[in-house]
C-alpha cells in the first residue's frame, strides 16, 4: 500500500466516522462540529480525485456558508427545556430501510457508470488538447462555461439577481409596515 492509498483510506475513515457520529449523537452542537469534519473530509476526497473545482465549491458552499449558518443558528436559538423529543421505533426502522435502499441504488448506479465517456473530456481530447492529470480542471470548466454554456450561465445569473432583488424588496417592505404600525 502506497502513501496515496493510505491518505485515501484515512480521509474515507474520517468522513465515515464523523458522519456516523453526526447521526448517532444527541448533542446538536457536537453533531454540527462533526458535520464540519465530514465536509472537510469530503473536500479532501474531491482533491484526491483531482476534482479541485468541486473541492473548492464544497469548502465555500458547505463549510463556509451552510455549516457556519447552522452553527450560528443553533448557538443563537433558545433551548427548549423540560421537553424530550421522542421518535417512534417504527420511524427508525422505516428510515433505516429507506436509507439502505437509497445506498444500494447509488451503489449499483456508480458501478454501472461509464466515467470514461464524459463528453467534455472527450471533446477536449478531440480538439488536440491533452488533459494532464496534474493540472487543474478549473481551466476546462471555465472554457466550457464561457463558450458552450454561456446562455444558461447568463440566465442563471439574471435569475439569481432577480431573486436577490425580490428578497431585498420584500424585506424592506416588511420593515416599513412594522414601523408604520408602531
Amino acid at each position: 500500500m502506497n502513501l496515496t492509498q493510505l491518505l485515501f483510506y484515512c480521509f474515507a475513515a474520517v468522513v465515515i466516522g464523523s458522519a456516523i457520529f453526526v447521526v448517532t449523537t444527541k448533542n446538536i452542537i457536537y453533531a454540527a462540529f462533526a458535520l464540519f469534519s465530514t465536509f472537510f473530509g469530503v473536500a479532501a476526497l474531491y482533491v484526491y480525485a483531482r476534482a479541485d473545482f468541486i473541492a473548492v465549491a464544497q469548502l465555500i458552499v458547505y463549510v463556509g456558508g451552510i455549516l457556519v449558518l447552522l452553527i450560528f443558528g443553533v448557538m443563537l436559538t433558545n433551548k427548549v427545556s423540560g421537553q424530550k423529543i421522542q421518535t417512534q421505533e417504527r420511524n427508525k426502522i422505516a428510515g433505516f430501510i429507506i436509507s439502505l435502499a437509497i445506498f444500494l441504488i447509488l451503489l449499483v448506479t456508480i458501478q454501472k457508470a461509464n466515467f470514461s465517456g464524459i463528453s467534455w473530456i472527450n471533446e477536449i481530447k478531440l480538439k488536440g488538447q491533452e488533459l494532464d492529470p496534474s493540472t487543474s480542471t478549473i481551466h476546462a470548466i471555465g472554457i466550457k462555461t464561457m463558450t458552450d454554456y454561456i446562455i444558461p450561465f447568463e440566465i442563471t445569473g439574471v435569475l439569481l439577481m432577480m431573486a436577490l432583488l425580490g428578497a431585498a424588496y420584500m424585506a424592506r417592505r416588511d420593515s416599513g409596515t412594522e414601523k408604520k404600525s408602531d
